[in-house]
């Protein structure tokens, strides 16, 4: 049983299966994959990713606009909880900062969507999804100024180091680690999946991108999460089954509000395990 934390089903729907959506998610369900967290990038994308939500029960979905997209007009603190509560988002995302490509969107105006996005979801109580790329003290120091400690968020796709990790995870964040672990040049985040305590992390695709090996080229998909869960127990000497709970486990407790929602079989799975 494993779920897929941070995937773009409306990016991915024309680019996997054909373009049949139900087909690639019920691959994953095959794999055993058993709930998906479709993240918004632009809140013009709202409607869609709603839709999919309505017509998939496993899916829920967040509220954010991405650091480097360009919108008409920035969302301010009520656009983003407004697009939050009328579209039912169980999370605020994804948000953050990324200095890779500071001449895409200023460092100035990344740094004031994302404080307002860190804003809107203490006042909704919802849990924030955060991109950070080569922003490591400015993310921090937002997160230690805005965020809510008792409700917190993830660094998804994380690919920072150690220390930044550990500092997420005093901040009350998880780390989500995606296929890039399988990269042949992730041997530092390998090694953060070794040292990171396994209760604070999450597994993702981040599909359509950054397939892991050994589809590495190809629009990747919510099935292949089961590759970066595969690699964390071969890192950690431990099963893919106690990786694959432990995971579903911290997902349900961060994203509190997708658990009414959670499969029967997924609650009594859970329940057995002896993890929640």
């Amino acid at each position: 049983m494993f779920v897929d934390s941070h995937c773009h089903l409306d990016r991915l729907s024309d680019q996997t299966h054909g373009g049949d959506l139900a087909a690639t998610l019920a691959a994953a369900r095959a794999a055993h994959v058993s709930q998906f967290l479709a993240v918004a990038v632009n809140l013009d994308d709202m409607p869609a990713l709603a839709a999919i939500a309505r017509d998939h029960q496993d899916v829920a979905i967040s509220a954010g606009l991405h650091p480097l997209h360009t919108p008409e007009r920035e969302p301010s603190v009520e656009d983003i909880k407004d697009a939050a509560e009328q579209y039912g988002a169980v999370a605020i995302g994804e948000t953050g900062l990324d200095y890779h490509y500071r001449d895409s969107v200023a460092v100035e105006i990344q740094h004031e969507r994302f404080k307002r996005h860190l804003i809107a979801a203490r006042e909704l109580a919802l849990p924030v999804i955060i991109h950070t790329r080569e922003a490591k003290e400015e993310t921090l120091a937002l997160l230690r100024e805005y965020s809510d400690p008792q409700v917190g968020g993830v660094l998804h796709c994380f690919t920072e180091d150690l220390a930044m990790a550990r500092e997420a995870v005093r901040l009350g964040f998880y780390i989500s680690l995606s296929g890039i672990i399988t990269f042949g040049n992730a041997a530092a985040l390998r090694e953060l999946a070794r040292q990171l305590p396994l209760d604070r992390l999450l597994i993702e695709t981040d599909s359509p991108y950054l397939a892991p090996v050994p589809h590495r080229g190809k629009p990747n998909q919510p099935a292949w999460v089961v590759a970066v869960a595969e690699c964390i127990a071969q890192e950690r000497g431990i099963s893919v089954d106690e990786v694959a709970m432990q995971t579903t486990a911290n997902f349900y407790q961060l994203f509190r509000a997708a658990a009414p929602d959670t499969p029967a079989h997924v609650k009594e799975a859970l329940a057995k395990s002896g993890l929640v």
